[in-house]
């Protein structure tokens, strides 16, 4: 009789007769299990998704095939198991979750939970929980903090039942804590990111300082994964599209002096020059200060044709733009900035300045994506009530791909996990489909030019190799 009650509070659901609140309280007083109510949200939202918009081909979300499954996510054939007589498996994410990164980390913590609720909350015949641990201040507007991302690698090495750490989002923090799980007992424990984008925390390359990016693996194994394309890509597609499509000559660059901040800068930097331009200065800006106009003023005097900022949001990136703008209008000097700008905080902060802004992105925003990567954005978009945070698709991304090798490999063995991890190879991910190389980046190479627009960030196109 439960089971009947249960399938007609679904079909209700699905025709958008009871909203998901109804639904959760409802289907909690049948005794229904938390992993059914979520497998069942996921079926109900994707169907109501799909009964909105009759028709609609699969770039909007509709159409066969598009369904957030285990059966259409991550590897195809994939074997899944929601047995879990094993024990438990827990699997943790850090990143800053206030201030400026209010809606960045909690975005993408939901994301993760998405994903497990879809996988029904079990692999390998483990039952997995997830903890969504912030490893930024509140008191300096959410950046993140050396000493909490070291507690919280440090904590999650000595949990026996922790097998994956999803983190972290700023690559400043990875570099603190991707040693520590390199040196966990008894073995390397895989870490995979959504969002660190620096090039030297896997690749050997020119403008690497010494010792990068060997110094982060002590053992010499590699434990360290990200499914986002990194700075080589992101700051010479940039510097290409600013010279050759745009036609600027002269730059100017401004950095937070951060891993991040200043290692993208300096791939603009190089490949600007070696394209012909000419860089009328690199400097890094004081985050702490009240304001920039002296900065700014300087700055113009040079007759600079764009200004490009590499930071992150937390590091008083709006209020750059804000003083540049006060003596460089839109019309005479464009401004370009990296992945660490494209979130709503960075507009929030700006506000008018904002507009005509450029900023690049990894990847695709959510309104760009397509098949099942649409029906992910917009059931996030209902979960959350607004547009999701654009790395929040890669934080699901790496949950499937975490949740898929637990599957394949069937035991409590963070060795065997890490390598059924590195070894992925023709994921299906919601941007699209990727392999890991042999250095634990993404072969993929999408890179979104972006502009803001009636105070929104707006696709323009893809600017990657």
């Amino acid at each position: 009789m439960a089971d009947q009650r249960f399938s007609d509070l679904i079909e209700q659901l699905r025709h958008g007769r009871v909203d998901r609140r109804t639904f959760m309280v409802r289907a909690t007083a049948l005794g229904v299990s938390a992993s059914a109510i979520g497998a069942a949200l996921m079926r109900g939202g994707v169907v109501a998704a799909q009964d909105a918009t009759p028709g609609a081909s699969p770039a909007a979300g509709g159409g066969a095939g598009t369904e957030l499954t285990p059966e259409n996510l991550g590897v195809p054939g994939a074997e899944h198991s929601t047995d879990t007589s094993k024990g438990t498996i827990n699997i943790y994410s850090s990143w800053p979750m206030t201030g400026a990164s209010e809606q960045i980390g909690p975005d993408s913590a939901d994301s993760i939970r998405l994903a497990l609720e879809i996988f029904g909350g079990a692999a390998g015949g483990f039952a997995l929980n997830y903890e969504a641990l912030d490893d930024g201040l509140a008191s300096s507007n959410g950046a993140w903090d050396a000493t909490k991302e070291a507690e919280n690698a440090t904590m999650v090495v000595n949990d026996e039942d922790a097998m994956v750490y999803i983190a972290t989002y700023n690559s400043g923090a990875a570099a603190i804590s991707i040693p520590i799980l390199n040196e966990a007992d008894p073995g390397p424990m895989a870490m995979i990111s959504p969002a660190n984008t620096a090039v030297a925390l896997t690749k050997e390359y020119e403008f690497n300082e010494e010792g990068q990016p060997e110094q982060y693996y002590p053992t010499g194994v590699r434990n360290y994964m990200r499914v986002v394309p990194a700075d080589d890509i992101q700051g010479s597609a940039s510097a290409n599209w600013a010279y050759t499509k745009m036609g600027i000559t002269s730059a100017y660059v401004l950095h937070d002096n951060q891993l991040y901040g200043k290692g993208v800068a300096t791939v603009f930097e190089r490949t600007f020059e070696e394209l012909g331009g000419e860089i009328l200065g690199f400097e890094a800006f004081n985050p702490d200060a009240d304001d920039y106009q002296s900065l700014m003023t300087s700055i113009a005097d040079t007759g600079t044709g764009m200004v490009y900022l590499g930071a992150i949001v937390n590091l008083n990136a709006s209020k750059i733009l804000l003083d540049m703008r006060s003596v460089m209008p839109v019309d005479e000097v464009l401004f370009l900035g990296p992945d660490g700008l494209i979130n709503q905080a960075f507009l929030d902060g700006a506000g008018d300045a904002a507009e005509g802004a450029y900023i690049t992105f990894a990847g695709l925003p959510p309104a760009e994506l397509q098949g099942p990567g649409a029906v992910w954005a917009t059931t996030m978009e209902e979960r959350l009530g607004h547009s999701p945070d654009a790395y929040a698709v890669y934080a699901f991304d790496c949950a499937v791909l975490a949740i898929q090798a637990i599957d394949q490999v069937g035991e409590k063995d963070r060795a065997a996990i890490l390598d059924a991890m590195f070894n992925t190879e023709g994921f299906v991910g919601l941007v699209g489909t990727f392999s890991l190389t042999e250095t634990g980046d993404t072969d993929a190479s999408t890179m979104s030019l972006n502009l803001v627009q009636d105070g929104k960030i707006t696709f323009q196109e893809n600017i990657g190799v």
